[in-house]
């Protein structure tokens, strides 16, 4: 496994996250290409954001092998960033519709 393998299931499960809750919750769906779009930079942003603490994916592989550990903690952050993105761009667009 490379690492650009783990940062594309990352983004993969980013984007699950986003899809999921948008089909859960209907007040938050920008339909399936944008929940994807939000699953896609929210799971981006956070692992970059966060994965500074160590589970990015080269720590991931640091050792050769996988560490499940720190694969399961970035596929986490993954999700949730996917989940937060949605619903804060879901905001930010009802504050936009609101203010014109």
């Amino acid at each position: 496994m490379t690492t650009t393998l783990i940062s594309l299931i990352s983004i993969l499960i980013g984007i699950t996250g986003a899809n999921t809750v948008g089909f859960i919750l209907k007040k938050y769906s920008f339909g399936i290409i944008g929940n994807t779009i939000a699953g896609v930079f929210g799971s981006v942003f956070f692992i970059k954001l966060l994965g500074r603490l160590g589970f990015d994916p080269v720590s991931i592989l640091q050792t050769g092998n996988v560490n499940s550990t720190l694969f399961i903690v970035n596929s986490m952050v993954s999700f949730f960033g996917g989940i937060i993105a949605l619903i804060l761009l879901k905001k930010l667009e009802r504050r936009i519709n609101k203010k014109t």
